[in-house]
């Protein structure tokens, strides 16, 4: 086909993909100009396989695409596919094997298996849901092509898929995984869009200076809040956004969800307090607070002053972190990151 990428086109379409936000942004552009659009996502992958589940490659009608689904090794042949998809309308499902030889030229030692299924994405309001910054999955029936929605709060409407499939969606929206489902109606996919994980830190302490950089590092969005003008500079934080607002003002404005974890660690219960309350009524994932055994039970005393049950009160890891054994604030900052992912994936190891 005229229109299709060459070689070295395709290698630096796996090098330079940009977001799936940046794919689907593409997409949305070529629907609006009434162009035909086909997206590949991978589904499925055994071995060494250069693109995780989940994965996006956007392909106009024109042969122009976006994304990218194996790092160069298939782009070519899924492409070729995409466009006699958007010609004829029904999806595919296809199985690629990747050979050592190619996983070698895109930095894999060996090779491995993939699954990527392609369909005409021709809804634009659908588009418009998925660039929303709210986390959501996106369930695909591979054989009938249909699509749902699942948030991760309130009643979930899914025409055409078994009514129990949402509360599964939901649990893999938690753990932020793209992946196959089984249904009572066959083999789905679940498509997890969320955005950037959050961390919320309360105090622009020492400790601070050390997690703020390695929260950033791990994927979170970083917030720090300190209404102490001399602690939060932009000279102790270069690149961390910085809140000045006292504590329960700030969380009001961030309004930690599912997707936030909150960290306490002024050891003043003027700041601390506060956000532990907000976060406490909200949907935050994690919440940590700084501090020896005895401080953190005074802690408890006086949230349960303030209404606080110990389902609650459980909630709240502390003293935070990991039992790592170091004592520096690099240290300290190591073990509240690893306790942070930890819980994020239902995980509370014991170290």
């Amino acid at each position: 086909m005229e229109n299709m990428p060459n070689k070295s086109e395709i290698t630096n379409a796996g090098q330079n993909a940009g977001s799936r936000a940046h794919v689907l942004k593409q997409a949305q552009n070529w629907l609006e100009g009434g162009d035909g659009v086909a997206l590949a996502t991978v589904v499925g992958t055994w071995g060494s396989s250069p693109r995780p589940e989940g994965s996006l490659l956007a392909v106009s009608g024109t042969g122009a695409f976006v994304g990218s689904v194996s790092g160069g090794c298939i782009e070519g042949a899924v492409v070729k596919e995409a466009l006699e998809v958007i010609a004829e309308g029904k999806p595919r499902l296809l199985d690629y094997g990747i050979t050592d030889e190619q996983a070698w030229e895109v930095g894999l030692a060996c090779g491995g298996e993939m699954k990527v299924f392609v369909e005409k994405f021709d809804n634009a309001d659908l588009l418009n849901e998925l660039l929303q910054d709210r986390p959501l999955a996106l369930i695909t029936d591979f054989i009938k092509g249909s699509r749902a929605i699942v948030r991760p709060e309130g009643h979930a409407t899914t025409p055409g898929f078994d009514p129990g499939i949402a509360n599964e969606v939901r649990q893999v929206l938690q753990l932020g995984i793209s992946r196959s489902l089984e249904s009572p109606d066959g083999p789905l996919f679940v498509n997890v869009f969320n955005p950037p994980l959050r961390m919320i830190i309360i105090g622009a302490v020492h400790t601070a200076q050390s997690l703020a950089p390695l929260a950033n590092l791990a994927g979170f969005k970083v917030t720090i809040v300190d209404p102490r003008r001399a602690f939060g500079t932009d000279e102790r934080f270069a690149g961390i956004t910085l809140n000045g607002d006292w504590p329960d003002d700030a969380m009001a404005e961030l309004a930690p969800d599912s997707n936030t974890a909150v960290v306490a660690l002024t050891h003043d219960p003027k700041l601390d307090d506060p956000a532990l309350e907000a976060a406490l009524r909200s949907d935050a994932y994690y919440l940590g607070a700084l501090g020896s055994r005895r401080n953190h039970a005074k802690r408890l005393d006086r949230l349960r002053q303030r209404g606080f049950g110990e389902d609650d009160l459980n909630r709240i890891h502390g003293p935070i972190g990991l039992d790592l054994g170091g004592r520096s604030t690099s240290d300290i900052a190591v073990s509240i990151l690893a306790e942070a992912i930890a819980v994020r994936h239902g995980k509370t190891p014991k170290i």
